[in-house]
Formats: structure tokens, sequence, C-alpha cells
């Protein structure tokens, strides 16, 4: 029985983010990749239970694209990516890279939602 019949499971929303050192390829690999193997990890995912991940990024990360980067890395061809530029706030933070997943999650499971680096000041109460 697939996850998406399985009654033991649930479609959830899964937010989280984190900060680059700067805008450039590396820096925004680096970022990406650790946010989204925090994510797996918390979270107890594996590739089929993700369904999509929607990214934006701050005005300030032009280099590339984090949904390509994620399915360059983890070579995930079943999960749909999108990638949108967050719209601008004055005083937000620099360097920002914000996701939301949805994913089927243990029915029992609460979602963990990951703040990393300097984003971890946007939900002090998730961190």
């Amino acid at each position: 029985m697939s996850e998406e019949t399985n009654s033991n499971f649930k479609l959830t929303a899964i937010r989280g983010a984190t900060t680059t050192e700067g805008n450039s390829y590396v820096f925004i690999e680096k970022a990406v990749i650790e946010l989204i193997q925090e994510l797996i990890s918390l979270n107890h995912l594996k590739e089929e239970s993700i369904i999509s991940i929607t990214f934006t990024v701050t005005k300030d990360l032009t280099s590339c694209f984090p949904a390509a980067i994620a399915r360059k890395h983890f070579r995930w061809d079943s999960v749909a990516f999108l990638d949108c530029q967050q719209m601008f706030v004055p005083n937000d933070i620099n360097f920002c890279i914000r996701l939301m997943a949805l994913v089927n999650l243990k029915s029992i499971r609460q979602p963990i939602h990951p703040y990393l680096n300097g984003s971890s000041k946007l939900r002090p109460d998730r961190c």
C-alpha cells in the first residue's frame, strides 16, 4: 500500500529557512543542502514522502536556483520543485532561503520546522 492511501500518514506542510554567507553558488548550495538534510533528518522523511518543495529567496540572492541545487544533489526526480522571490520587506534578514515542503508524514508525528543559521530569529519558538 502506498503512503498516499495509507491512513497512517497525513499530508503536512513543513516550513523552514536558513541564511547563506553571501550571494554565490557555493554559499547557496551549502545552505540548501544543509536545510534539506535537516528537514529530512528531523522529520524522518524518505524521498517518496516528499511531494513538493517551494523555495523563496530574498532579493539579494540571484546567483542560482535553490531547486536546481536540491534536484541535482539529492537526485530527486519525483519531487516537484518551485523557486520564487520573497517579497521585499524593509529590515528583513539578508541572504535568506525559505522553504515549504508538502510531505506525507506519519500521523503520530508532529512536524519539526528547521530554522538554521541567521533565520533562527525568524521563529525563535521553533529553534
